[in-house]
């Protein structure tokens, strides 16, 4: 976890687990981009419905100093591509094993398409959220 007072620019990876799960999933991920002095969070998603989980997961990633690369694990896929739209800091979206949640599937963070899976990342690991 990183200090909620850091003001690096580094990017900060925000992971949002999906349905059936809690933060606590993402225990072995963080330990990767931790080690590389990465900063991270993983949000604790509230699962009440797609528009208050977002509404929630947004108001968390504004709240982060910088830029975020928001991760999303399944029902977290719909929950972020909702939520960058009321966060002005987030840079990119990824989705594993999920859903983005634009009906053309597709959402726009700073003028790209882009909600990018993810198969193997040297500082999120292989496979992502487990």
């Amino acid at each position: 976890m990183t200090d909620a007072n850091s003001t690096s620019s580094a990017v900060t990876v925000v992971l949002v687990h999906g349905a059936f799960a809690d933060a606590s999933g993402w225990g072995g991920v963080i330990e990767r981009p931790h080690a590389a002095d990465v900063p991270v969070r993983a949000v604790a998603n509230p699962l009440r419905g797609v528009a208050t989980d977002s509404a929630y997961v947004a108001s968390v990633i504004r709240q982060v100093p910088g830029p975020v690369l928001a991760v999303g694990h399944s029902y977290g896929g719909a929950v972020i591509t909702n939520a960058v739209t009321a966060a002005d800091n987030v840079v990119g979206l990824v989705c594993r094993d999920g859903r983005i949640a634009a009906a053309d599937r597709r959402h726009r963070v700073r003028g790209e398409e882009r909600c990018a899976g993810v198969e193997e990342s040297p500082v999120l690991g292989g496979g992502g959220h487990r």
